[in-house]
């Protein structure tokens, strides 16, 4: 099916993918950007154990796709996985809301409570592990079938990719905003139920839009869907593991004839093997060394994925410690609103909104022209800027939690917490965080599409996702061991509840620490990496 008519050089499938793209952000949002609130609140949570339950969440949000990505690779079509997964998607959203129905009036007062919470929220992961993927790389379907056009080109190709990417982005992040700003206000102002009721019903209403764009939808029937899988997966491990003894070794290939093929395995580069027009390498999965190949296509990503990991731990930060500096600061706006904490982090995809146009039009006409580059910088550059920018924003957080505790310290211990300095002191580090996504997120999205093979493109947004799933994680272990070392000894720990005693400025700095070293090493990586259209154009030595 021919995806209709073209604005801003995308077809209308795609600019209907990209609106019910941000939909879900908006519910997604609606819920996680003011959830560490819900469990110190509501669910009487400590401030540590909030910020790992979040951090945990969104941890296994970020890394089901990872899971999830292969099985809907190799066994279902996107758009059946589209639909199976939202309704599991609002069933999670339903469930949440039911706890704060409940807890309305009987508040938690057991340890099953919170635990009928968590399973709530791991339904949402759930079903988004396989939504987001599947509906991302089905609107990247759209483009691939414009590519068949006998008009296309493959300069035109790329640009078309990399703006259906960064609008893709846009749209997430304002339906990101809009969930940050509506919902925060919402449920600090009119409650919890209402709060979360909202999203589940934006959720349905984006799956009910999205059954009605099937007449404008291309659909690109897959035919390399393999039977079996697991049992070439299988067959690849055997053949792995008899290299260590010989190099060469007879298998029988699990397909319907029962061939004896000889598979032949030698020491050499990657960029010897035959690579398909749309990165990867070509064939069906049934292939001897199909699935081999793609193996070594996404090890060889391994390197620059693990060096985002320290991006994906700053970025955990807006929605728990950023949030809860924000409770303790100046939020009146005239005599009676206040502000919500949580609102704040509305300013990183308000940045990215304003920003991005400006990126497009101003930024990227200036690097042309100093590199001599069509596309300005290239994706691991632009990845690299992103990385630098959120290290500054984490230095500028460190000074201003410097400058609230000296403040906080001053005051008695029976005034209020909150200080005397206006939370607009962390407008900085937000909107620098929002500029540096621009950079790297949509760098990353724009990197793993194009680094894995076609088959497995569902799988390339998976590994996206997953960097911030592995982020998550890693932040949860970062503040248990830190909480444990800093509290040994009758000490205060960094993380401490009252919020004059904490050491958040300490944590910001060794974030940077770290950050600093990831940016390093991924600068030495990024140097010795062949991408894989250099690796298609016989450029590896």
């Amino acid at each position: 099916m021919s995806g209709g008519g073209r604005v801003q050089g995308l077809s209308r499938s795609c600019i209907l993918l990209i609106v019910i793209a941000g939909m879900e952000r908006f519910a997604f949002k609606g819920v996680a950007s003011n959830l560490v609130t819900y469990l110190t609140d509501v669910v009487q949570m400590s401030n540590s154990s909030a910020a790992k339950t979040v951090n945990s969440w969104c941890g296994f949000t970020s890394m089901l796709p990872l899971l999830v990505a292969p099985l809907a690779d190799s066994f279902w079509d996107r758009y059946s996985t589209i639909l199976t997964s939202s309704f599991v998607y609002v069933l999670g959203l339903g469930a949440v809301a039911s706890t704060a129905t409940i807890w309305t009036w009987s508040p938690p007062s057991n340890k099953s409570s919170p635990a009928f919470l968590f399973w709530s929220l791991c339904l949402i992961s759930l079903g988004q592990g396989a939504y987001n993927p599947s509906l991302q790389a089905f609107g990247a379907d759209q483009l691939d079938h414009d590519e068949e056009l006998p008009s296309s080109k493959d300069d035109k190709s790329s640009n078309k990719k990399s703006l259906f990417f960064q609008w893709w982005y846009f749209g997430v992040c304002s339906g990101s905003l809009l969930g940050v700003i509506l919902m925060s206000y919402i449920q600090d102002t009119f409650g919890w139920i209402l709060g979360f009721a909202i999203p589940m019903f934006a959720m349905i209403t984006s799956v009910a839009i999205f059954t009605c764009g099937n007449r404008i939808y291309a659909y690109k029937p897959d035919k390399s869907i393999d039977s079996k899988p697991f049992q070439n997966i299988l067959q690849v491990i055997k053949v792995t593991a008899s290299k260590l003894v010989n190099g060469r070794i007879r298998i029988n290939l699990p397909d319907d004839k029962s061939d004896v093929g000889e598979l032949e395995l030698q020491e050499k580069p990657l960029c010897d093997q035959k690579f398909g027009s749309n990165g990867g390498f070509d064939g069906n999965p049934r292939n001897k060394t199909y699935l081999l190949e793609n193996a070594k296509i996404v090890l060889r990503l391994l390197p620059i994925w693990a060096m985002l990991l320290m991006f994906a731990v700053i970025f955990q930060q807006p929605a728990t410690f950023f949030t809860k500096q924000g409770m303790t600061m100046k939020r009146n706006i005239g005599r009676n609103f206040k502000i919500p904490p949580a609102t704040l982090q509305s300013a990183i995809t308000l940045s990215i909104i304003l920003m991005m146009p400006l990126y497009d039009k101003v930024l990227i006409p200036i690097t042309q022209i100093v590199t001599r580059n069509q596309k300005g910088i290239t994706v691991m550059q632009r990845m690299g800027v992103g990385m630098f920018l959120s290290i500054i924003a984490m230095i500028i957080a460190a000074v201003v939690e410097t400058k609230r505790l000296e403040i906080s310290k001053k005051m008695s211990s029976l005034e209020s917490e909150t200080v005397e300095l206006s939370i607009f002191w962390l407008l900085p580090q937000y909107v620098l965080l929002g500029i540096s996504d621009i950079f790297t997120v949509v760098g990353m999205q724009e990197f793993f599409y194009n680094e894995v093979p076609v088959r497995m493109r569902t799988m390339g947004f998976a590994l996206y996702t997953s960097v911030f799933g592995l982020g998550s994680f890693l932040s949860a272990l970062m503040i248990s061991v830190i909480e444990a070392f800093t509290s040994s000894g009758g000490r205060q720990s960094w993380f401490s509840d009252d919020m004059r005693e904490d050491g958040l400025d300490k944590y910001y700095w060794l974030l940077a620490l770290a950050s600093t070293l990831s940016l390093l090493f991924y600068a030495i990586f990024s140097k010795f990496y062949t991408t894989t259209s250099e690796l298609e154009n016989g450029n590896c030595k």
